[in-house]
């Protein structure tokens, strides 16, 4: 049997465990996944030999690379990783299939060139997020809530910021399970059907951030189909000869 895990902090919201336990019941596939959260990412040293292939998310995204012997062009981009592959030898090499769950979600949506977009937050996922948006030609600034890790902070969107920009990503984890009645801090009222509102958080799905957005008539989406396809990406990668 060859076993699998998610790795990061804290990971009660998480449904990967569900999500492969599902996918190798129905598909008669003899291994397993869990859950495993690290006080510190100097324990990912304890997982090698012990699994084949592992899932990271916040707050390890940027803090596992040092770990990895290599990591793919992609990622490197990007500057996080969030699917490991061990191999025989136990050594990991590092992987972003969040790129292609965001592409795929933001694909429905038509071509953005030209359009401004706010990325909320300042971890990998928004690394993930400002390096496909740029590949589709969309100019960005990204908002914090520390003026020293974002273009802006949330105190300084105001209604005539979001004249300019009309796409809002969240890639923080506010209003994810349990905090479901939390929102990033924004003026909804000036929100409108010009606007796409794009939650990285697949539980609960929609967030109050989308609830919000859509009651002013703006777009929305939510991460379950990022989740579903990052979560296929990193099966290939795992099962690559």
């Amino acid at each position: 049997m060859k076993h699998y895990a998610l790795i990061g902090r804290p990971l009660g919201h998480s449904a990967s465990a569900a999500y492969f336990s599902a996918k190798f019941a129905a598909e008669a596939i003899d291994a397993d996944y869990s859950l495993c959260e690290l006080a510190d990412i100097a324990e990912v040293e304890s997982l090698r030999g012990r699994l084949s292939g592992m899932n990271v998310t916040i707050p390890y995204k940027k803090a596992i690379i040092p770990y990895l012997a290599s990591i793919s062009e992609e990622a490197r981009g990007v500057g996080a990783v969030n699917c490991v592959k061990f191999d025989s030898e136990g050594a990991m090499h590092g992987y972003n299939t969040d790129v292609e769950g965001i592409r795929a979600t933001l694909s429905r949506f038509g071509d953005l060139r030209g359009r401004r977009a706010l990325v909320l937050g300042s971890g990998g996922a928004a690394a993930a997020v400002l390096y496909v948006l740029r590949e589709c030609g969309v100019e960005c600034c990204t908002v914090s809530r520390s003026a020293e890790r974002g273009d802006v902070t949330y105190e300084q969107i105001t209604p005539a910021t979001l004249q300019e920009y009309h796409i809002i990503v969240n890639a923080t984890p506010t209003g994810m399970y349990p905090h479901t009645d939390e929102a990033p801090q924004l003026p909804y009222e000036a929100l409108g059907e010009e606007h796409i509102l794009f939650d990285l958080i697949y539980n609960p799905d929609p967030t109050e951030f989308l609830l919000r957005g859509a009651a002013q008539g703006a777009k929305t989406v939510g991460g379950s189909e990022m989740f579903r396809c990052q979560a296929e990406a990193s099966w290939r990668i795992w099962n690559r000869m």
